[in-house]
């Protein structure tokens, strides 16, 4: 008994099976991602090491090279990037789509092992960094100050990133351009050399005065309390009454050798929105989260936020990339209706049935839906790969479906049965439809297999029309 002919005499359990895909094509609906572009992995890694007080000159001949020779004979690597500049070096990996970057990053890490011993003693260990589609900002915020400049990137870092950052999905919250508190030591080099100290000394001083050191437990009675000595200065006035060495039978504060100033930390970048000056928040996503649903969240937490600022703290949206997603998805489910509508219009005024023109409005749906589950359980999101995928797809479901209405049709007016009309028929044209789906199976297919970041991207397009 072929299939078509245990749907016909079976109708509850066709009409069961229709109703299940359907269930399952909408919970899975819910359930997807929605983003720009299908998921493509990391596929470069970078390799920063650090060698402070070195030229460029030097990092290149005795960093960057002794990298570059090892790191070139990674498998997989298609290409390496080198950038030298003075006490730092960075070798950008770029690694063919579809590998795994993990197995890369340890062979990385294997190479860089081995080249340990030759690389200068005082250069800190090389660090590595992944990175890929998914460590792209999905939103940039802007903030706008004024009295509270000096003290805003530890304000923005308290009550704005730190509550941020724990929204479902969002991966990192970090601040650019604002200004960093820091209080500036200015020693008097002749006291210095007056008291007999070091600003080596000096320093290892104050670092040591500035620490919290736990003391232990203390038993009284039943109860156990926790003994911690507080030592971290609470005010910058605090510093100068360290004592930093003793001369003549007296103690020499800081104060006497040395200024201070409570002021900002020198940076290479400053930023301004309109004309003020401030700072800009750069939001990225955990890998595979929804970045619409993320990006939505932030801006209904933004307000509360802004309440719990300083009256001179202004934040603004630069960029949201959910915008530009909505726009494209709204637009790709509003073509993919209009051609619903438009091919059951057609199949109307051309089969003139009502009937049939509700079969072939139910059966597209019901197809597509499919999809779906395919995208929940491969892991994929809705995208505009996948959604135009479902608009490519619409025609060659409707193709079939038609053919065979038309057949059945024919067969019902000649005198038939509907249930014999729907089995001879359909029978009939079952070679011709099969013979056209693996045209296009034969046409859609290959895109499975198509490697690179073309392969990352059309890999989607293939399936679902499969599908």
């Amino acid at each position: 008994m072929s299939i078509y002919q245990s749907a016909v005499r079976k109708p509850v359990t066709t009409a069961l099976i229709y109703v299940g895909l359907a269930v399952i094509g909408i919970f899975s609906l819910s359930r997807l991602s929605v983003d720009f572009l299908p998921s493509m992995g990391d596929n470069t890694i970078l390799v920063i090491t650090t060698y402070s007080g070195a030229s460029a000159a030097d990092i290149e001949n005795n960093v960057t090279k002794v990298l570059e020779g090892a790191l070139s004979s990674v498998s997989n690597l298609k290409h390496i990037t080198t950038s030298t500049k003075e006490n730092s070096a960075l070798v950008m990996m770029e690694f063919e789509y579809g590998i795994d970057i993990d197995e890369a990053t340890n062979d990385v890490r294997d190479k860089l092992s081995l080249i340990a011993d030759y690389l200068p003693d005082d250069a800190n260990t090389p660090v590595l960094f992944k990175f890929g589609t998914d460590d792209i900002p999905i939103m940039i915020l802007s903030v706008q100050a004024q009295e509270s400049m000096k003290s805003l990137y530890k304000i923005l870092d308290d009550r704005v990133a730190s509550p941020l950052s724990r929204i479902k999905g969002v991966g990192t919250v970090s601040i650019s351009g604002a200004p960093e508190r820091e209080i500036q030591v200015y020693c008097d080099p002749y006291k210095l050399e007056a008291y007999n100290l070091t600003v080596e000394g000096i320093a290892a001083t104050i670092a040591y005065e500035n620490r919290n050191t736990p003391g232990g437990n203390l038993d009284i009675g039943t109860e156990t309390l926790t003994i911690r000595m507080e030592g971290e200065f609470r005010d910058p006035r605090q510093i100068e009454n360290i004592i930093v060495g003793h001369f003549q039978g007296r103690n020499i504060f800081l104060s006497d050798v040395a200024r201070m100033e409570d002021t900002i930390k020198e940076r290479s970048q400053e930023t301004y929105i309109d004309g003020v000056q401030g700072g800009i928040i750069v939001i990225q996503k955990q890998a595979g989260a929804n970045t619409v649903q993320i990006c939505q969240k932030v801006l209904e937490r933004l307000p509360e936020l802004q309440k719990e600022l300083p009256s001179d703290i202004k934040i603004g949206v630069v960029t949201d990339f959910s915008d530009n997603i909505n726009r494209v998805i709204n637009s790709l489910i509003e073509t993919i209706l209009i051609t619903l509508i438009l091919v059951v219009f057609i199949v109307f005024i051309f089969l003139g049935r009502w009937r049939a023109t509700l079969i072939v409005a139910i059966v597209i749906p019901v197809s597509l839906i499919t999809a779906f589950i395919y995208l929940l359980i491969t892991g994929n999101t809705l995208n505009i790969i996948s959604l135009s995928s479902l608009s490519i797809a619409i025609g060659m479901v409707v193709d079939d479906a038609i053919v065979a209405l038309e057949n059945i049709t024919t067969h019902i007016e000649r005198g038939s049965k509907p249930k014999s009309a729907a089995v001879y028929a359909t029978n009939e044209v079952s070679i011709s439809i099969i013979a056209s789906t693996l045209t296009l199976l034969a046409v859609f297919i290959p895109l499975t297999m198509v490697t690179g970041v073309s392969g990352e991207i059309f890999r989607q397009l293939g399936w679902i029309v499969a599908l």
